[in-house]
């Protein structure tokens, strides 16, 4: 693991396991708390996080490329597809409706209290645009609750290595 953020927070990477979290759907009955390790175990499962719900390149780019490759993903035995943002359930549910992530399948998780993104060392503030305790947008592929591949962005603004066809393309 690397350090970052004077030392405060570790940075996960490929050979890692996801630390314990607890995030958040939408189910029948209303909000539902999800283990991620328990949602990932014995699973190959996707999971790719976006600095916020409704944002313009999260909406119009990243979510889609998920949408765009969920079936070639499963083709390489990928059980799951997460997306994760530090919203809440309510949010997340109507972004994964407006979007179609959900008709497509995809999992829709919100990280509400940032405690999955802290974790493992993928927040950050952008106070003029209102983003406090946000996620950086990557991808990761997971097996069995070990990160085998991770790729994150550079630029919150951007969806280029952490999209769905650059992370299909490294596999």
């Amino acid at each position: 693991m690397q350090f970052i953020n004077e030392g405060l927070t570790m940075t996960i990477a490929p050979g890692d396991t996801l630390p314990e979290a607890t995030l958040v759907k939408m189910g029948a009955e209303g909000p539902e708390a999800v283990s991620l390790a328990d949602h990932a175990k014995g699973k190959k499962v996707v999971i790719f996080a976006v600095p916020g719900a409704f944002t313009p390149t999260c909406h119009s780019a990243h979510v889609p490329s998920f949408i765009r490759t969920k079936d070639q993903f499963a083709a390489k035995g990928v059980d799951d597809i997460i997306c994760v943002s530090v919203n809440d359930p309510f949010v997340m549910k109507a972004w994964g409706e407006a979007t179609g992530a959900t008709e497509a399948g995809i999992t829709m998780l919100g990280d509400a209290q940032s405690a999955f993104t802290k974790a493992i060392g993928m927040d950050f503030d952008a106070p003029p645009a209102g983003l406090i305790a946000r996620s950086k947008r990557y991808a990761m592929v997971v097996e069995d609750g070990k990160v085998t591949k991770l790729q994150v962005e550079e630029s919150p603004g951007v969806c280029e290595v952490s999209g769905g066809e650059a992370l299909l393309a490294a596999l």
